[in-house]
């Protein structure tokens, strides 16, 4: 049951990852697309006012988007931290309708079953040292 967890804890990495890229792209989009509407009137009010709007929904984006990236490739290596940031920008794509609300419900299927749970302890059992290894090594350095 375990290895099919893993699959699905790649496959919901791999969302994630295109989920963040995708919206970095927009975020690109809307800046060059709004501040540059302001830049073709020739206006420095309209320049003004859309260089602040573009850069504001620009940088909401990116807030939650580069996190986004950051820790789908932290799930793809099974790091906890990665599991609980996913969860919790998943609350956040509920809201995007109707891709980000998909994306949401399956990683919160994924990420919230006890077979997950157990992957990542186990992973994170088998990444930390213990105390007697530790001690092991600076006896022998």
């Amino acid at each position: 049951m375990l290895n099919r967890m893993e699959n699905h804890v790649l496959i919901a990495g791999v969302f994630q990852i295109g989920f963040g890229l995708l919206g970095v792209c927009l975020s690109l989009i809307l800046f060059v697309a709004i501040f540059g509407g302001g830049v073709l009137s020739g206006d420095p009010f309209a320049m003004e006012i859309t260089g602040f709007i573009a850069t504001a929904l620009s940088s909401f984006l990116l807030i939650f988007s580069v996190p986004a990236i950051i820790a789908g490739f932290g799930l793809l290596a099974h790091r906890n931290w990665a599991r609980i940031l996913i969860l919790i920008l998943s609350v956040i794509d509920l809201f995007c309708i109707p891709f980000g609300t998909i994306l949401a419900v399956y990683t919160f299927w994924v990420l919230l079953n006890d077979d997950t749970e157990r992957l990542f302890a186990n992973k994170d059992v088998e990444r930390s040292p213990t105390f007697d290894s530790t001690v092991e090594e600076r006896v022998l350095d």
